[in-house]
């Protein structure tokens, strides 16, 4: 497995939220939204249940491991 990159700055709530709107435009997600307290209510399904992310790193970590995964060769493709 490919280590996630570190950050060398902590990541903008403008950058997570540009990457959160792309991932909800490509389906990759129904919902990202900050709320006033820098949280994150992220929902990867419709009828999915709602998780709560501290931050935006928290955001741009689960960006990077979703372009991982889909980026990734599947097992069944070889």
């Amino acid at each position: 497995m490919v280590p996630l990159p570190t950050h060398t700055s902590s990541p903008t709530v403008a950058e997570a939220d540009a990457w959160a709107d792309v991932l909800v435009r490509r389906r990759l997600l129904h919902a990202a939204v900050s709320v006033p307290s820098d949280q994150w209510l992220v929902q990867h399904e419709a009828a999915g249940p709602v998780r709560v992310f501290a931050g935006p790193a928290d955001v741009v970590d689960l960006v990077a491991a979703i372009q991982l995964r889909t980026r990734s060769p599947r097992p069944d493709s070889r």
